[in-house]
């Protein structure tokens, strides 16, 4: 009896120690793999054959021009996800207000639905709507705005356009699959406040304004230092994708950048060294939010 009890007392921890061995595989164990930015690695070669540089490429980082740029491509990639937050709370809002229940249901699988559609299968859609010879311009030829096949527009080819265009892809494919914490926390604020404000004469808007908006405050604040602290991960699959000679200069972003220099260049010195600024450079910014959010909130969130 007394080893059965002691086996429920671990269980959880019993299940969770699958992923903590995932997580220290894939995690924690490339960490060792930092010791190739103090080398001038060669491929093929042994490390203790290679010539050590010490902090050679950690300084070409500051006189490296790309890296800067790339920098500037990621916070604003990473800017303009920061400003569309609260998009998710405010579809979650609307989303909740719906009061025919299957309605609400089908709007919430439709809008959750593009979170699980592969990048390369959203590529192939935007290639046939946007492309010169696409759906778009198609219409537009049929309504005159495009005389002839040499006026027609393609967008994933303009650099102009770059910012805006994939952070709308971004928002469109995440946007319902964002909004189900907000969804959840809804589903907690106490209905006799609504009841209450009703009877005083709130309507929809107000009880909105006054309850549900407060009330989603602190869920939207946690997330969004969150998201300051992941400031960098602005992801690579998407950019990867869309990347093309007219976009390059502005789509590329920091993971698309260690991979075109760790991968395609073989300089895997450098890559490791890139990799290990923007993992200190991540560590600073979730500091800060952390510290943001004791002085703001009164508590750490982590």
């Amino acid at each position: 009896m007394a080893k059965r009890k002691s086996f429920y007392r671990y269980r959880l921890l019993l299940m969770a120690l699958p992923f903590m061995v995932l997580i220290l595989l894939f995690n924690y164990m490339p960490v060792f793999g930092w010791i190739y930015s103090l080398y001038d690695y060669i491929p093929g070669i042994a490390l203790k054959d290679c010539d050590f540089v010490g902090l050679k490429y950690f300084r070409m980082l500051f006189t490296d021009v790309n890296t800067f740029r790339v920098i500037k491509n990621t916070l604003i990639f990473a800017g303009i996800s920061i400003i569309l937050t609260p998009l998710p709370m405010l579809f979650a809002i609307l989303l909740n207000e719906i009061k025919l229940r299957p309605v609400q249901k089908i709007i919430q699988i439709f809008s959750t639905i593009p979170n699980f559609i592969s990048w390369i299968i959203v590529y192939s859609l935007a290639f046939s709507l946007f492309s010169h010879d696409g759906l778009v311009n198609a219409v537009l030829q049929v309504f005159g705005v495009n005389v002839d096949a040499g006026n027609t527009y393609n967008i994933m080819g303009d650099s102009n356009a770059v910012y805006w265009f994939q952070s709308f892809l971004q928002l469109w494919k995440t946007l319902g699959w964002n909004a189900i914490i907000y969804l959840a926390a809804i589903t907690g604020i106490d209905q006799e406040l609504y009841n209450a404000a009703k009877v005083d004469g709130a309507g929809y808007f107000k009880c909105a304004l006054h309850i549900t908006f407060p009330a989603l405050s602190e869920t939207y604040f946690v997330l969004l230092m969150l998201n300051i602290g992941n400031l960098l991960n602005t992801g690579f699959e998407q950019y990867f994708l869309f990347k093309n000679p007219q976009t390059a200069s502005n789509i590329e972003v920091l993971d698309l950048y260690v991979y075109r220099i760790g991968l395609e260049s073989q300089d895997y010195s450098y890559g490791v060294a890139i990799g290990i600024m923007k993992f200190a450079i991540s560590v600073l910014l979730l500091t800060l939010a952390n510290k943001a959010a004791k002085r703001i909130r009164g508590e750490y969130i982590i």
